[in-house]
Parts: structure tokens; sequence; C-alpha cells
């Protein structure tokens, strides 16, 4: 495994890692995260994109001008979007679930679950990517994208869901920004 860091982002290379692409067709669609591809270099294997934790900073007029009203309620305000009303609750697709704030990989689609919730979940997210806080009532664990914070939803553990994690990531949908993998 190779790591390599390209502020505020560590790659890292490895032939088991769970976004794959070619970097000579395909690295122009990470562009938008600070990463520089060279046309020289070859790679093997894929990539995944970590944050570098607290990375992001922004002010919150700088916030709310890359927001819309919603996102900024959810991400920045640690707001929640009704059940069955987000765009990624039943939604299928193959590729990499990213921060709707900052674009850092947060979750493979091969994580995502059907929990019957109202919200997408996952089991797991990408390494790093994810940050855990007790609430302050002791009940639930929000989490936080790593690099700036975002609020996207809470994680529970031990509700029998036949996963390898026994961990559901409850997560705003509007929370999240979908890349496809053939994209």
């Amino acid at each position: 495994m190779i790591f390599h860091q390209q502020a505020p982002f560590t790659l890292i290379f490895s032939s088991t890692s769970l976004l794959r692409f070619h970097a000579k067709r395909n690295c122009g669609q990470f562009r938008h995260l600070g990463f520089v591809c060279s046309s020289k270099r070859r790679f093997r294997g894929g990539i995944i994109a970590m944050a570098t934790p607290g990375s992001v900073h922004k002010s919150e007029e700088e916030w709310r001008a890359i927001l819309s009203p919603e996102q900024f309620r959810i991400l920045r305000q640690k707001g929640t979007e009704y059940p069955g009303t987000g765009e990624y609750d039943k939604f299928s697709g193959e590729g990499v679930y990213q921060c709707a704030g900052c674009g850092t990989p947060l979750y493979n689609s091969t994580t995502k679950f059907n929990s019957g919730c109202g919200w997408p979940a996952f089991f797991e997210g990408l390494p790093g990517a994810i940050n855990r806080t007790p609430d302050p009532d002791g009940r639930r664990i929000e989490i936080t994208c790593a690099a700036c914070g975002g609020h996207l939803g809470h994680v529970f553990k031990g509700e029998g869901f036949p996963n390898p994690t026994n961990e559901r990531h409850c997560v705003n949908s509007i929370s999240l920004k979908f890349t496809p993998a053939n994209s």
C-alpha cells in the first residue's frame, strides 16, 4: 500500500481498494478534490481518497454561499431530513458517496444496504473519512465528515442487520453527493 499526501487529502494506492479508476482516463474527475494527475504515471489497482481530518475550513458565510439552504441546515446546523424523502434512500447505483459540502469520499456503494429506516444506510465508511461523536444525551453517536465537519447523521450498533460490522450509518441524503463508478 502506498500513501501520498496531497492536501487536504491522502491518496492510498492498493490493488484491493474500493474506488477503482485508471489514472490516465479518469483522474480529471478528482481534480476538484485537489488531486494532481500526470499522464506519465500509470497506476495499477485502485485509489481511495481520504480526508485529512479538519482540513476544510470555511466561514459560515462561505458555507452559505456554496450550500443550498437545506444543505446548510443539515450539514452545518446538524439538522435531519424527513424519512423517506431523500434522493439516496432507495438508490442502488455503483460508485462512491461523497460529502455534499466538501467532496470528500465517504462511502463505497458496496457498503450500502436497505435498513428500511427511511434514510440511506451504510455499514462502514471509507477509512479515515468519518468522525464519531457521542450526542450530548448519550443515546446516539453523531457521524460527521472528517474533512469539513459536516453533519452526516448517526451510527447505531447492535441492531442485528446482517452486515460485517453490525452497524448502521443512518445518513441524510442531502449530506451526500453520488459519483458513479464509470463516470
